[in-house]
């Protein structure tokens, strides 16, 4: 199974925050699963990849938007 996300923001220190948020996703993952996230200017690419159970592939992808979401919140709080 594999998930390809692609997230644009208005900013590349918000796409920064973002990809630094969630990039300790990207090490000591159970064997199968395969998470990797880059940023490029305004934008954040993930690839999430699971050589197991489904149940691993959708929390994986719930983890990883639960910690984009709380990247998201912390830096529109800063701005406000």
């Amino acid at each position: 199974m594999k998930a390809e996300f692609t997230l644009a923001y208005n900013a590349a220190r918000e796409a920064k925050a973002v990809a630094n948020a969630v990039s300790p996703d990207n090490v000591e993952l159970p064997p199968g699963l395969f998470v990797r996230t880059t940023r490029q200017k305004k934008k954040v690419y993930t690839r999430i990849e699971c050589e197991t159970r489904l149940q691993t592939f959708i929390a994986s992808i719930d983890d990883l938007l639960a910690c984009v979401t709380i990247a998201e919140k912390a830096f529109t709080a800063v701005k406000s």
